[in-house]
């Protein structure tokens, strides 16, 4: 018997939040999850998904000259929002325990793709969420925020349809999870 209740994916099966099992952690459930998760709580100009979002902070890593371990990483950052949504940086803040379960089911997620991130990896990963942050702040609500680091690239903000980004998602996913496992064995 699993803790707490269940949500229900899109492939129907039973995910517990807060006792979630690595083997209902799949790719196709999250890219789907994410490329219908607007960001910035859908204040934006127009519809930008949190899988969209994603691709862009993996190419900006890419750009970085990073590996595909932080890659990976970045392109998997917001994942546990497929499972739990999201709460806004001002109230997440003030929540504790949301914070701490998703930070769990985020470790278990990356352990679920083969990654165990050391404390410089997972910074590179924070760095480039926020320049991102910044930068899509700029152009699509035109509020300026600094961030300790700017962009390398540019990147495409407009709107690109739901089922399309998440067809890219599965497809990076695909790629970085086959260049990083077997380097880890």
């Amino acid at each position: 018997m699993q803790i707490g209740k269940h949500i229900n994916t899109y492939s129907g099966i039973k995910f517990y939040p807060l006792d979630p099992k690595i083997k209902d952690i799949q790719t196709e459930e999250i890219a789907q999850a994410l490329s219908l998760l607007c960001r910035a709580n859908g204040h934006f100009r127009h519809f930008y998904s949190v899988a969209q979002h994603s691709l862009n902070c993996a190419k900006e890593a890419k750009k970085r000259n990073l590996s595909k371990r932080v890659q990976l990483g970045c392109l998997l950052h917001d994942a546990s929002e497929a499972y739990l949504s999201d709460v806004t940086r001002p109230v997440k803040s003030e929540l504790p325990n949301y914070v701490m379960i998703e930070q769990r089911l985020q470790k278990m997620i990356y352990q679920a793709y083969g990654l165990t991130l050391t404390d410089t990896e997972r910074q590179h990963i924070k760095e480039i969420d926020d320049a991102m942050l910044s930068y899509e702040l700029k152009e699509l609500l035109h509020t300026e925020i600094e961030s300790k680091t700017a962009l390398v690239g540019t990147y495409d903000l407009s709107f690109v349809p739901m089922d399309k980004v998440k067809g890219q998602f599965i497809k990076k996913v695909d790629q970085l999870t086959k260049s990083v496992l077997p380097s880890q064995l």
